[in-house]
């Protein structure tokens, strides 16, 4: 193939002849395997003549190649994506020679692409090959770069070269100080050239939209090398940005740029042509870098700017920051809320980033004395209306509810709708400032909702009413806390609520369901009768003719139904109500409408058994449904997981019936196999279905074949692509093995496989593979425990595999600080010497590791806190006395006073633990009823302390040098103490520690009394007396 062929086969593709089209396709799919493959498809995207359609499709092609063949892919644990299946699979990577070539040519294929899609994704492309090559194999990037920046005359490869920078800039933003370097080199070298340009930029008499693209590229690298930490080379020198002196102009850059003023299109002023269209506008690069620079200001303040929460090295700077920057950018934050009061447009976008900025100026004394008289202006000229519906919203709500039911519940309007902000804003001056704020604004309020009663329906301002009510319920917090609110909070919802549950005006009806689930815990004065109004009002809202307010009033009956007496109201109604939220949820996909269900099914666990099996058929149902439609629908696939934990609410509701699982099974297999099969295509729900599983494994008396089959199931799911869900595989396992210990030991797969093998082979990947965490190698042991447990007598010949495998990783552990994984080492072994005292023995003998693993396993005996590994231990110890003196290994002949004296120790402590347990009905739970009705907040001289921002600061400090931003920001860098032994079943749940212990040293003293009578005196007298203690203890338990 040549790069004329390639061109020809990318035109075919776009043919509407399927005879031309699929040969095309099929070729552009194998492509990886065609040599300098990748530099044809650069030529192409390059070629100016070229069709744009085929330039376009070249382009993305090369990306994916890039992205996906530079190097073997892993995921964020570190375990390749993709196992390789062969050595065939190793050419699917790009020569060395290709990526020479690439290299040396995609770099001025950028700088010269006009076409901003092309342009887009050659910078992606870009991206990826530095992700992996810079800077040790492409040192001459950044050099070309920063030359193309340095010659300022020619704006399109000036551009195009500050977007390839920011790339690079992109690839250690979220990197640890320690992997930093590269970055701190890039602004060392680049930030002298930048600073000039962007000032520059700024000028009053630019207004060119090449201008605004470059000055943007400019501020999203600043964003990218600032936003977790503030570079520098250690010298000190300008270029240092933890030195506040040299952040001042990129201060001033920023306060520029914000307050550059952006006239309409219609008054001929510069710049020209602003759209009028606010989709257009939205995406208008002058708005972007006022989007750019007061999200830059705001991170600044919130990471690096609160001197109380900053990091010693950035002490002085956040003192300069909240004394002089924050303060000064308080003026252009304030002077863009005014557009939109003074008639004027401002973006989405920036009003959010501004009330964000000024939500943390709040915080601190200085700023928050400069905000004080210009509380008014905030609260009612920009929040209050920030926060009430729009026409365009109304319009939605009648012809596009979808759509509006989207916009309200969208998990990203915290990041940009400026409603939320505003709300935030809102909620925190009274929160932190009240005795400035809250009296006021109330009586404000107040009168909008006593006017709106006081007028004829045809002077009713609809939208300020919902504004109010929308205010006072995001206050609901506050306000419930405080009697002196609080006590007016049921007359306000009789008076200002109730009536729009019957409002002709369908957000008002949506507005008053909303307004239960946010004072759902008021405190009825009545016999209950307002209570049960309530409750029947959002019934008939079910029903209601929008869909929007059919929603709000599903969620808000799962705040209703737990408070006293509602139960009685609603139970008659029960079939009715499942049935509105069937009907519901055929209409659209909303998570928390199937939330909702599955609180009613909580609830009403009691009474579920008859509408179990319609319950699970149309939850079931409802989720192919979501599912199907979850890749282009993020509400839908949020949907489709809610149903499964729904079905599990189900299943926990029915758990007294065994017997109703097996009718189920024909509606729920189809799912599991589902989600377990098509190569992970349904991996974001698999967390549910293993859920689901285990219900089926744990609760019937026995599992059914229909069942087993997920059983090999769950191996390739392990072995293929989800060995990060080990930990949610190991219940339904270990329930296979408990269940069905015969079956697990002689059945197979289709494929001839046996299941125990499978679990061996799970086990054994997990704890050899180095990329194991802690937790997953502890997790794989259970297995082996779970194994030796239930199949008594039953894998004598599994044990040399056993102990092959833990005691090489107990002497890899040997040396570790936390005994945690030698701990679960330590039950498998204990597990293994309860199966078959002397065939364990004779292992450890074979091997010759009997006294260390003995010595080290009672040393740790003494960091034991789980009941699980106590009882282990007692009961594995122990069974080393059914065994004959004479005929156990000298080293544990010789050592059976120490092992006596550390089981004798535990067992003490469990019985300690066991008589001073506090008993259920003993528990003297309080909530914390110290709320200080006189405290309104802080004062203007003081600055906020805040609790949850502590402890994320307090969190970032802890991170160190040498922790991954990426790691810690998905929660990788907690540390592994989260094993769980409470719901680990097996037959020797049936077994007493101290009952067994008891019986088998009097029986070892029946057996061989004169051994054990030297034994006894080699003891201490305190264990003597703890031992008879105990069997004293055994005999009470046996009586």
């Amino acid at each position: 193939m040549n790069t004329e062929s390639l061109h020809v086969i990318l035109q075919q593709s776009f043919s509407p002849d399927a005879k031309l089209r699929d040969p095309a396709e099929k070729t552009i799919k194998n492509l990886k395997h065609v040599k300098s493959a990748t530099i044809m498809l650069l030529q192409v995207a390059a070629e100016k003549q070229v069709q744009f359609e085929v330039r376009q499709a070249a382009a993305i092609h090369l990306k994916n190649l890039c992205r996906e063949h530079w190097v073997e892919r892993v995921s964020i644990s570190q375990v390749p994506s993709s196992p390789v299946s062969s050595e065939n699979d190793k050419e699917y990577y790009i020569s060395d020679g290709d990526k020479d070539d690439l290299r040396l040519n995609i770099v001025e294929a950028l700088l010269s692409e006009h076409e901003k899609s092309v342009r887009d994704l050659m910078a992606e492309t870009v991206y990826s090959i530095a992700t992996h090559d810079y800077p040790d194999k492409w040192p001459n990037l950044l050099p070309t770069l920063l030359q193309t920046i340095s010659q300022a005359s020619d704006h399109l490869r000036v551009h195009n070269a500050l977007l390839a920078l920011r790339k690079i800039c992109k690839r250690y933003e979220y990197k640890s100080r320690e992997q930093r370097g590269p970055l701190n080199q890039i602004v060392t070298q680049s930030f002298p050239l930048l600073l000039p340009l962007a000032q520059r930029l700024c000028d009053s008499n630019e207004h060119s939209l090449e201008a605004a693209l470059m000055l943007k590229q400019i501020l999203k690298i600043f964003w990218s090398s600032t936003q977790f930490y503030l570079p520098g080379d250690g010298s000190g020198n300008s270029v240092t940005l933890g030195n506040p002196q040299a952040m001042q102009p990129w201060f001033e850059i920023l306060q520029v740029a914000l307050v550059k003023p952006l006239p309409e299109a219609c008054t001929g002023q510069p710049p020209l042509n602003q759209p009028t269209d606010v989709e257009e506008r939205n995406a208008w690069p002058w708005w972007r870098v006022k989007k750019w620079s007061v999200q830059i200001m705001s991170r600044l303040f919130s990471r690096y700017g609160i001197p109380s929460y900053a990091e010693d090295e950035f002490k002085d700077f956040a003192a300069y920051f909240s004394q002089h920057v924050a303060i000064n950018f308080l003026g252009p934050v304030c002077e863009t809320l005014n557009l939109r009061p003074s008639g004027q447009f401002c973006t989405d976008r920036v009003v959010h980033l501004c009330l964000s900025f000024v939500d943390l100026a709040v915080e601190l004394a200085p700023t928050y004395k400069v905000l004080k008289p210009h509380l008014d202006f905030l609260l009612y000229k920009v929040c209050f209306p920030t926060m009430c519906l729009t026409p365009a919203d109304t319009d939605l709500f009648e012809n596009d509810p979808h759509e509006f039911i989207h916009r309200q519940n969208s998990p990203m309007a915290d990041f940009y709708d400026p409603r939320m902000s505003a709300i935030t804003l809102v909620t925190d001056l009274v929160k932190h400032r009240g005795q400035d704020v809250t009296q006021a604004l109330l009586s404000f309020l107040t009168e909008n909702l006593q006017r709106y009663n006081a007028v004829d329906d045809a002077s009713k301002n609809h939208l300020e009413k919902e504004g109010s009510l929308l205010t006072i319920g995001s206050l609901s917090e506050y306000l419930l806390s405080k009697k002196k609110f609080a006590q007016e909070l049921e007359g306000m919802l009789v008076t200002h609520v109730f009536p729009d549950f019957v409002s002709p005006i369908g957000y008002l009806r949506c507005r008053a369901c909303w307004m239960v689930q946010r004072f759902s815990t008021v405190t009825w004065s009545d016999d209950g009768s307002r209570l049960k109004n309530l409750i029947e009002l959002v019934l008939q809202r079910l029903s209601d003719p929008a869909l929007p307010v059919q929603i709000e009033a599903s969620k808000a009956l799962r705040y209703l139904i737990g408070t006293e007496g509602a139960e009685t109201v609603l139970l008659p109604f029960l079939p009715q109500i499942l049935n509105e939220y069937f009907r519901i949820m055929n209409e659209i996909g909303n998570d928390e409408v199937v939330s909702a269900l599955q609180a009613i099914i909580d609830q009403f666990g009691d009474h579920i058994e008859p509408h179990a099996l319609a319950l699970i058929t149309q939850l079931s149902n409802a989720f192919i449904t979501y599912s199907n439609a979850a890749d282009d629908d993020d509400d839908a696939a949020m949907a489709a997981a809610q149903c499964l934990e729904c079905i599990s609410a189900v299943l926990r509701g029915i758990c007294e019936r065994p017997d109703l699982y097996k009718t189920l099974e024909p509606q729920l297999l189809p799912l599991i196999i589902k989600i377990l099969g098509n190569d992970g295509e349904y991996i974001e729900y698999l967390e549910h279905a293993l859920d689901i599983l285990t219900f089926l494994t744990y609760f019937p008396d026995e599992i059914s074949l229909e069942v087993w089959q997920t059983f090999p199931l769950i191996y390739s799911a392990f072995d293929q692509w989800a060995y990060d869900y080990l930990n949610l595989m190991v219940p339904p396992l270990e329930n296979f093995i408990g269940k069905s210990p015969q079956q697990f030991i002689t059945g197979s797969s289709q494929g001839n496989e046996k299941y125990i093998d499978y679990v061996f082979s799970i086990v054994s990947k997990t704890i050899t593979e180095e990329r194991a965490t802690e937790s997953d190698i502890r997790k794989a042991l259970s297995l082996y425990t779970s194994v030796l447990n239930n199949c008594t007598g039953m894998v004598d010949a599994y044990l040399p595999i056993i102990n092959d495998i833990v005691l090489a990783k107990l002497g890899q552990q040997v040396n570790q600080d936390v005994p945690l994984t030698r701990i679960a080492i330590f039950q498998v072994i204990a597990s293994a010497l309860y199966y078959n005292p002397q065939l364990q023995l004779a292992e450890l003998e074979k091997r010759g590791v009997t006294q260390q693993v003995f010595t080290q396993w009672i040393k740790d005996s003494e960091s034991m806190e789980r009941w699980l590994a106590k009882k282990l231990t007692v009961l594995g110890l122990s069974s080393i006395l059914r065994l004959p003196v004479n005929s156990l290994p000298p080293v544990v002949s010789g050592s059976i006073p120490q092992l006596l004296t550390c089981v004798v120790t535990i067992a003490m402590k469990m019985n300690e633990e066991e008589e001073t347990a506090p008993k259920d009905n003993d528990a003297d739970i309080k909530e914390d009823e110290d709320i200080d009705e006189d405290f309104e907040g802080f004062g203007e001289d003081e600055d906020v302390t805040n609790a949850g921002d502590e402890a994320y600061i307090d969190a970032l400090k802890k991170l160190g040098t040498s922790g991954d931003m990426a790691q810690f920001l998905i929660g990788d860098d907690w540390m592994d103490d989260d094993d769980d032994d409470d719901y680990y079943v097996s037959p020797l749940d049936d077994i007493d520690q101290t009952i067994f212990f008891s019986e088998t040293l009097n029986a070892a003293f029946q057996r061989e009394p004169e051994a054990y009578q030297q034994i006894q005196a080699a003891l201490p007298s305190d264990i003597v007396s703890s031992c008879q203690h105990l069997f004293t203890a055994a005999e009470s338990q046996r009586s």
